[in-house]
């Protein structure tokens, strides 16, 4: 059966692998990965929906902290791929947000990949202080897992035809909910 990897003890690790990754290489599709196990939660009743919440939660949180921690030994300009406009143009809408509502900042960034990594870089190479910033990063992580998680589990639900079925209806309503916060943050930019 297709599900039995995803409800089988390697599911949240695959899953934590690959949020671990997408916040470096935002074509990893870490948040796929936890939506589609939130729907396999909430259909197959393995692994438990707060485990995959839990899981998202401590490896978005590690990976916004790898960059933190990048960003203070590192700085935003080593690197040449740190200089180019684009990347420039991220850190300083960064620097500027971070500035005006860190809070804020942490959390909407999260859901943005560009930004969570721009945002989590400048935070470490601002030295915004440690604790602050762990604490914000820690609630988001986890704000951001539930979210996920609870966008496949929802779908799943309400969407009949088995875990197979919610999966791929969670995903495409995760990828819209993602085209949509694209849309509005660019409109909002301008």
């Amino acid at each position: 059966m297709p599900t039995d990897l995803l409800t089988g003890p390697w599911a949240l690790a695959i899953m934590s692998v690959l949020v671990l990754g997408d916040s470096f290489f935002v074509v990893i599709p870490g948040e796929i990965a936890v939506t589609a196990l939130g729907a396999i939660a909430s259909t197959a009743g393995s692994p438990p929906l707060w485990s995959v919440i839990a899981c998202a939660g401590a490896a978005a949180f590690l990976d916004d902290v790898a960059c933190y921690l990048i960003g203070r030994t590192v700085g935003t300009e080593r690197w040449r791929w740190m200089r180019g406009p684009r990347v420039q143009q991220a850190l300083a809408w960064a620097r500027r947000r971070l500035d005006t509502g860190t809070a804020s900042v942490l959390f909407t960034a999260r859901f943005i990949p560009f930004a969570r990594l721009a945002v989590n870089l400048v935070a470490g190479a601002s030295r915004l202080h440690p604790l602050r910033y762990l604490c914000l990063a820690a609630v988001a992580a986890v704000g951001w897992g539930a979210y996920q998680a609870s966008v496949g589990a929802v779908v799943a639900l309400v969407v009949p035809g088995g875990p197979v079925v919610a999966v791929i209806v969670s995903v495409g309503a995760a990828l819209a909910l993602g085209a949509a916060i694209d849309v509005v943050t660019t409109r909002v930019r301008r």
